[in-house]
């Protein structure tokens, strides 16, 4: 190949956004966006790896706007678990309740509150609701050998199904009670509204939330495995594909199967080039396009084979095929997006999204301890290509049996960073300043006003602080 052939693969260190004359004020900048059918308040995603994402995390993304992505390295029943652990632990109206009957023994009522971590449960005969038994219920309950029959509230208030979160306050308000039971027209249980999911729809009203108002989830599969896809729809809201490069025939061919067999939206990722987007637009019925390979801070997929296409110009290749075909597929810069500042100028060239790994491992939320080393604290990072997530990995799922004899990532240390929320919420702020700099009031005007330039290694230094020691490494 000649040389005036080779393309540039330009990084995030390669580029800058240049100010433009503006109008626009940080604490105005609009950053939603949509993913499919899936409305985000924020347009970041917790990244599926088994040290960022499990239900904590996906609960704490959802609640902010964001989404959460469920990691793969774990069996099938696991990652149900935690989709419905999500599900449960936000919704108006709760459709999967647990009950017991009026010849349960107290002692069973007080095993499922413990159990399940529930403070009440609706009495029902069959299908039809007969009571309520509280936690105080079971407290005050000092004979061992009572029967829930003997000891619940009869004839609760109940509310059919088209009660609205406003009406379900005052309700509860007005009684003194935490738990509303819903039932149909002939007194069967539908569901149950609670005191706890009224005060959290009312304290997050930015979440990311479904149909029925229980907070959205995403989970990774891998493209072989259309069993784990098929037990996880009825659980969540979007499955995404997890390969390092999705720009082959027999993972573009399984894909395409999943999507055919399973009514969950499908994010096909990781792509890198123009050719791998334009392939799977034009292939697939996906709604979003996962691109970077090679980018991550714990990925050596570049250096290991020589082989990557760096986030901000696979963001540049797919959106460019996506505007030729003029599809409504969502692009998510996935890798690389250590800040706010790698993430304006992904949307800058083209993402509707930012997937975070680094800039969320470490919080409160993501998976595992914290430890403490030179008495400060931290917590494991690994890429789902280190040896030991891959070792995990292929002992649990017959569907991840190695097809390359070397590993793509490493594992490490990121320093404690406190809760998620408020990582999130200082990169939100970082990102508004930068659209603000630029003028661009949302997503889709940071695409079309956005300039971009070069610059150099030296230039990447001098914008950065330099010339000082920072006071918090002189405290170190």
């Amino acid at each position: 190949m000649r040389i005036d052939k080779f393309e540039f693969a330009f990084t995030f260190n390669d580029v800058i956004l240049l100010p433009g004359k503006t109008e626009v004020e940080p604490s105005n900048v609009d950053l939603t966006t949509r993913i499919g059918n899936i409305d985000l308040s924020i347009p970041i995603l917790s990244s599926p790896m088994d040290t960022v994402t499990e239900e904590e995390m996906a609960i704490a993304m959802a609640r902010m706007g964001g989404l959460g992505i469920l990691h793969r390295n774990c069996s099938v029943e696991e990652q149900v678990s935690m989709a419905k652990a999500v599900k449960r632990a936000e919704s108006f109206i709760i459709r999967d309740v647990i009950t017991v009957s009026p010849e349960d023994s107290v002692e069973e009522a007080r095993r499922l509150m413990r159990e399940h971590g529930i403070s009440g449960l609706p009495v029902i005969v069959g299908k039809k609701l007969v009571g309520i038994v509280t936690r105080r219920d079971v407290y005050f309950a000092e004979n061992g050998n009572l029967l829930v029959k003997d000891i619940m509230t009869k004839d609760p208030i109940t509310v059919g199904p088209e009660i609205t979160p406003q009406e379900a306050r005052k309700i509860m308000a007005r009684y003194k009670i935490e738990k509303l039971p819903v039932v149909s027209e002939s007194g069967e249980l539908i569901g149950l509204v609670t005191a706890k999911d009224v005060f959290y729809r009312e304290s997050h009203p930015f979440a990311t939330r479904d149909e029925e108002g229980r907070l959205r989830v995403g989970a990774a599969i891998s493209p072989f495995d259309i069993d784990r896809a098929k037990t996880l729809a009825p659980y969540v809201d979007v499955l995404v594909t997890d390969v390092a490069h999705f720009h082959n025939e027999n993972v573009i061919s399984a894909t395409k199967r999943i999507i055919d067999e399973v009514e969950v939206p499908v994010i096909a990722g990781n792509i890198g080039t123009y050719e791998a987007a334009e392939e799977a637009i034009t292939r697939l019925d996906i709604i979003g396009l996962r691109v970077g390979i090679g980018s991550g801070s714990i990925c050596t997929t570049g250096e290991v084979t020589g082989v990557a296409a760096p986030t901000l110009y696979a963001v540049a290749s797919a959106s460019e095929a996506v505007r030729k075909y003029s599809k409504d597929v969502a692009i998510i810069a996935d890798g690389g997006v250590r800040g706010p500042g790698e993430a304006a100028k992904a949307f800058a060239l083209g993402a509707d999204a930012v997937m975070l790994g680094y800039a969320l491992a470490g919080t409160k939320e993501s998976p595992g301890s914290t430890m403490m080393i030179g008495g400060k604290m931290y917590k494991i990072y690994r890429g789902m290509g280190s040896p030991s997530a891959r070792s995990k990995r292929f002992a649990i799922d017959r569907y991840s049996k190695p097809s390359k004899d070397i590993a793509e990532g490493i594992e490490g240390l990121v320093p404690y960073r406190g809760d998620v929320t408020t990582v999130v919420d200082r990169f939100v702020a970082g990102l508004k300043a930068a659209f603000g700099y630029v003028g661009a009031a949302n997503i889709n005007e940071m695409k079309s006003k956005a300039r971009i330039a070069l610059i150099s290694h030296s230039g990447m230094s001098e914008i950065a602080p330099h010339d000082v020691k920072p006071l918090e490494k002189i405290s170190d």
